[in-house]
C-alpha cells in the first residue's frame, strides 16, 4: 500500500514560510502585489482565481482583482498587461489560462516582463530553465520538486518519466528532473506502447488530461507515482491515475484532489514573493 503524499500539508507549509517572509519585507516598507487577469466567464478559471486571491491574504500578497469581459480586444489585453508591467505596486503578474480563442494567448504571455512572471511561462524564463539559470520556474512541475523533496524520494539516477509534453507541466517537468540527475522520459500521444515505457519509471508524472488513463499495467511496483489531472465526471473531480488499483502497488501516491493542485497555488505564492524581494536560485 503507497504512502500518500499530501499536497494540503506542504502547501500550508510553504505558505506559512512565505507568510513569515512577507511581514518581514512589510517591516521594510514592501509589500507583495499580484496581478490576477481573468478574461471571460469559464467557471473552472473563476473557482481557481478565486482559491488563489485567498490565498494571497492568507499569507498577506495583496491581490488585484483584474477581471475583463471575454470580447476583449488583443490590443486591450495587451494594453493591460503593459499597466501592470509598468506598476511598482504589482510583482507578479497572473493571467488566467485558457483565453476566449479570438485572443492569442503566446503574445500575451510574451508582453508579461518577465522580471513578473510568476507562472513562468515567458519564453525567457523557460529558456532559463533549459540553460540551467535561476528563473522563475512554473508552478506545477516546481511544486512537484518540493513534493518529491519532502517525501525523500531520491531521484538521481532513477529513470522517471512523464506523460504529457505541455510547456506548463510536461517539457519543464522534464528539465527539473534531468537537473537533479534523473534520466528522463516524455511520453505524448504518438507514444509506441505507453504502458510499456511507463512501467520502466521509479517516478512516474502524469499530466495528459484523460480522466483514469493510468492504470496498474502502466505501473512499475514500487514506483513514485506524481497524478497532474485535474478531470470533472459525473463522480467529481478525478486525476489521470486511476488512484484505486494503483494506489496498491506504488510506494508513494498523491491524491486527487488534495495532491498536486494546493502545491501549484503555494509556488505561485512563492514566485510572487521571489518577485518582490529578487529570484532565489534554488
Amino acid at each position: 500500500m503507497a504512502s500518500i503524499i499530501d499536497g494540503n500539508v506542504i502547501a500550508a507549509q510553504v505558505r506559512a514560510s512565505v507568510a513569515s517572509t512577507v511581514a518581514c519585507l512589510n517591516a521594510d516598507g514592501i509589500t507583495p502585489g499580484l496581478a490576477v487577469i481573468l478574461v471571460g466567464d469559464d467557471p473552472a478559471s473563476h473557482s481557481y482565481v478565486t482559491m488563489k486571491e485567498r490565498d494571497c491574504q492568507e499569507v498577506g500578497i495583496v491581490s488585484r482583482d483584474l477581471r475583463r469581459s471575454a470580447d476583449i480586444s488583443q490590443e486591450q489585453l495587451e494594453s493591460l498587461i503593459d499597466e501592470c508591467n509598468n506598476s511598482p505596486e504589482i510583482h507578479g503578474i497572473l493571467l488566467q489560462l485558457p483565453l476566449p480563442s479570438h485572443l492569442d494567448a503566446e503574445a500575451a504571455i510574451a508582453r508579461i516582463h518577465p522580471s513578473k512572471d510568476v507562472d513562468g511561462f515567458h519564453p525567457v524564463n523557460l529558456g532559463r530553465l533549459l540553460r540551467g539559470l535561476p528563473s522563475f520556474r512554473a508552478c506545477t512541475p516546481w511544486g512537484i520538486m518540493k513534493m518529491l523533496d519532502h517525501h525523500g524520494v531520491e531521484l538521481q539516477g532513477k529513470e522517471a518519466v512523464v506523460v504529457g509534453r505541455s510547456t506548463i507541466v510536461g517539457k519543464p517537468m522534464a528539465l527539473m528532473l534531468l537537473e537533479r540527475n534523473a534520466t528522463v522520459t516524455v511520453c505524448h500521444s504518438r507514444t509506441h506502447d505507453l504502458a510499456a515505457v511507463c512501467r520502466r519509471a521509479d517516478i512516474l508524472v502524469a499530466a495528459v488530461g484523460r480522466a483514469h488513463m493510468i492504470t496498474e499495467e502502466f505501473v512499475k511496483p514500487g514506483a513514485v507515482v506524481i497524478d497532474v489531472g485535474i478531470n470533472r465526471t459525473e463522480a467529481g473531480m478525478v486525476g489521470d491515475v486511476d488512484f484505486a488499483r494503483v494506489e496498491p502497488i506504488a510506494s508513494a501516491i498523491t491524491p486527487v484532489p488534495g495532491g498536486v493542485g494546493p502545491m501549484t497555488r503555494a509556488m505561485l505564492l512563492s514566485n510572487t514573493l521571489d518577485a518582490a524581494s529578487g529570484p532565489r536560485s534554488e
